[in-house]
């Protein structure tokens, strides 16, 4: 069974739609399977095909967005919920509604990546289990190859073309770009923090400002500080915090 996130695109506007299916055409774990111009087109197709997540227009004739995830929300089995609007002011009221994001037209492609990271996260359990936790990263040291288990790796980070990985019991290299290692923990806690830095969000002992908007990140036992980008904050934020 495929564990792609199955998406429905909700807006009147047709531009809209074409824009925001293009956009999610590059994350290849997502499928737009339908698209609707109407709340009332919307909710049938929602209570047929059983969509993963509903990309939702707030300001539409008729049924709004807002009565459309008032309706949706009493499934048996609700979708997630990323509202998208031209409207800012709509915020306070999506978020009754338990939604994922909350999107502001025109779409930035940054706040996209960000909310279909948060989408994915919150996928119900059973959709996460698909991709099982197993198997080990490989590093190749000296002239042998060493086993790492994903769960023993505090922080990763990127230097003189190197991914640098340190554990529970040491620090090694790899030749892996950063980019590869987090596909291959995708099934771990993992979160990209700066474009040079993971973590594993296990180890993670606090958080505090640093400047312009950026942060400092402490792990548990070790001395030295991460960075944490602004544009990752919330992102962060959202997978520590129950």
């Amino acid at each position: 069974m495929s564990d792609r996130i199955r998406a429905i695109i909700v807006d009147d506007e047709s531009y809209n739609r074409e824009e925001l299916k293009y956009l999610l055409s590059y994350d290849h774990d997502i499928e737009v399977i339908d698209e609707a111009s109407s709340g009332k087109e919307a909710i049938l197709k929602i209570i047929d095909q059983e969509p993963s997540v509903v990309f939702l227009d707030v300001d539409m004739p008729g049924m709004n967005g807002m009565e459309v995830a008032k309706t949706i929300t009493g499934l048996k089995k609700p979708p997630l919920i990323v509202f998208a609007t031209a409207y800012p002011e709509f915020a306070v009221e999506a978020f009754r509604y338990q939604a994922v994001d909350y999107l502001l037209k025109p779409y930035d492609e940054k706040q996209l990546l960000q909310a279909i990271e948060r989408m994915k996260d919150k996928r119900s359990p059973q959709e996460n289990n698909q991709k099982q936790r197993v198997g080990k990263l490989a590093v190749d040291d000296d002239e042998k190859t060493i086993y790492i288990n994903p769960d023993h790796i505090k922080y990763i980070y990127y230097l003189d073309k190197h991914a640098q990985i340190v554990t529970t019991s040491g620090h090694y290299h790899s030749k892996l770009s950063l980019k590869a290692i987090e596909a291959r923990l995708k099934p771990y806690p993992f979160y990209r923090i700066h474009k040079g830095y993971l973590v594993n969000i296990t180890f993670v002992q606090s958080i505090s400002p640093w400047f312009n908007g950026a942060y400092h990140l402490k792990v548990s036992g070790e001395s030295d500080q991460l960075p944490v980008s602004r544009n990752y904050i919330k992102g962060l934020r959202d997978q520590l915090e129950l």
